[in-house]
């Protein structure tokens, strides 16, 4: 007589696609303990979906986290950061507030529609809106060692209208052709500022900014000395980058933005760099920069007399541009007053700083006095 009995089958396991180890020592935090748990349902195939979001200006009474979900780690750190981890069915969420009120959110999940949702939960409504009278969106590239990376923030211009009188009235008329260019007057595409510290050429390019704005996109290069020396990283420059829609941004022209770039351009620039001046001509005229809409602004401390003649040949520059210190009429008309002004003049920066006081007005300011500005 045979006995049939009931048995109880379970379902295999699933496999372990990569095993998660983490090591720990004395020199790790509590951050880097949060970071090695996100990570480790994606590495071990539990949660094979991930998204990332990150947030500027986030609202102070922002969540950063879904209506469910419990909280399993949460580290604060001196800087400013907090960093918490979550886990809810079938998701882990990573969030990682910063002291400028900018966050990153990571979700893993057991599938992508998940993974959408809880980021698209997370992230409503939890920014506020820039403000659009004084900011434009400005894009900074630099080189990590994992590659190039790209960020766009907001940043503070001003319209030219309201700056125009910071600059010595021998460059008002070459600055105000400069604002006003259009894509079809760009027959250069190069911009040379060029004069002492302190003399406003940072505040130009921000202007700059705010005046194109409408078709122009400007990038500033945190590393102008790394473009110019890895092949690949000037021609993911060049190329461009993708909006947040994945489209290119083919449509508007771009400004591409090298500060201090003296020993780029200066007249031994060659023997001196190798290959970073040649680079930078084909950028701007050459076979690289053929078929795309790209500018480059340099600002540099060197006079004109000492840049290699290849930057300053007739053609290649859009505008070039002296920015130099008011003369001592000009600068007492601006103070106000001639209290403390050198006969020789001063620079925007000497001028701000002696209208609130930081240098002293009962002796002229030394002439190596300044700030970017």
């Amino acid at each position: 007589m045979s006995v049939l009995r009931e048995v109880d089958f379970q379902p295999e396991p699933r496999p372990v696609e990569l095993p998660m180890n983490v090591w720990l020592d004395d020199g790790d935090a509590a951050v880097d303990v949060i970071d090695a748990l996100a990570l480790s349902p994606f590495a071990t195939g539990a949660q094979p979906w991930s998204c990332t979001a990150s947030l500027e200006r986030v609202r102070p009474d922002a969540a950063l986290a879904p209506a469910s979900g419990t909280l399993v780690r949460a580290a604060s750190e001196k800087d400013g950061r907090d960093s918490r981890l979550l886990r809810g069915e079938g998701w882990t969420l990573r969030v990682v507030r910063y002291r400028n009120r900018a966050a990153t959110v990571s979700v893993t999940a057991v599938d992508e529609a998940l993974a959408r949702s809880v980021i698209e939960e997370v992230t409503r409504d939890a920014e506020e809106p820039a403000p659009e009278s004084d900011h434009v969106k400005m894009g900074f590239w630099w080189q990590g060692p994992r590659g190039s990376h790209r960020s766009e923030k907001p940043i503070t211009a001003s319209p030219w209208a309201e700056l125009s009188g910071n600059y010595a009235r021998s460059v008002g008329e070459p600055l105000s052709r400069l604002m006003s260019v259009t894509p079809s007057e760009a027959h250069g595409r190069l911009i040379l500022l060029h004069g002492p510290p302190g003399t406003g050429k940072t505040t130009l390019l921000r202007t700059l900014a705010h005046e194109w704005r409408s078709w122009c996109q400007v990038d500033c290069v945190l590393d102008p000395e790394q473009l110019f020396h890895s092949p690949g990283y000037l021609m993911e420059v060049a190329v461009g980058f993708d909006d947040d829609d994945g489209d290119e941004a083919g449509d508007r022209w771009r400004l591409l933005v090298l500060e201090d770039c003296d020993e780029l351009i200066r007249s031994g620039a060659k023997e001196a760099t190798g290959q970073g001046l040649s680079r930078l001509l084909n950028l701007t005229d050459g076979l690289l920069g053929q078929g795309r809409d790209v500018l480059v602004a340099i600002t540099t401390n060197e006079d004109l007399a000492h840049l290699h003649p290849a930057v300053i040949r007739p053609g290649r520059c859009l505008a070039q541009v002296e920015v130099g210190a008011f003369p001592y009429d000009e600068a007492a008309r601006w103070l106000g007053t001639t209290e403390g002004l050198s006969p020789s003049g001063a620079t925007l920066a000497e001028l701000f700083a002696l209208r609130d006081g930081v240098l002293n007005r009962t002796s002229a300011a030394p002439e190596t006095t300044g700030l970017y500005l």
